[in-house]
């Protein structure tokens, strides 16, 4: 919890706004045209990584999107949502998303750091698993769960 109260003090870091279902939608077409662009960088895999990560992360903030938790600091919303959307996610998901920002950094900022095949493959092969359980919270979450996690923030 020390992560999300130093987030929640931080410029862009984590603040309650309202719900937003369209923003939610919007945000997850984001991600599926993240992958889209994916599936079209096979030949680059500095930026195929990059758009895989990118399309994880808009689904994810999809979800807070509806929500109605705003978050700007990748790290902060990985944080937030390790913390409170653990019901619906396994933590293996979250470990990923968290892998999968170090490497679009990676990749992204320096020269001289390599993504190893295995974690490049498993960016590949679970992106649309995640875009598809975020769809599914989006859709199975109750007006009583999100109140009940807003009040957890």
């Amino acid at each position: 919890m020390a992560k999300i109260d130093w987030c929640k003090k931080q410029k862009n870091g984590i603040e309650l706004t309202e719900t937003n279902e369209d923003l939610a939608l919007a945000y997850i077409k984001k991600a599926e045209n993240s992958l889209k662009a994916s599936a079209a960088l096979i030949a680059n895999k500095e930026w195929r990584i990059s758009s895989l990560y990118y399309a994880m992360y808009f689904s994810v903030y999809s979800i807070l999107m509806k929500l109605g938790i705003k978050c700007e600091i990748h790290s902060c919303t990985i944080a937030i949502a390790q913390e409170i959307l653990h019901d619906y996610f396994e933590k293996d998901d979250m470990d990923l998303l968290k892998k999968s920002m170090k490497a679009r950094i990676d990749v992204q900022y320096y020269t001289d750091r390599n993504i190893s095949d295995a974690a490049y493959q498993e960016m590949i092969s679970k992106a649309p698993i995640i875009i598809a359980k975020c769809k599914e919270t989006l859709n199975q979450i109750t007006e009583k769960e999100v109140q009940k996690i807003r009040s957890l923030i």
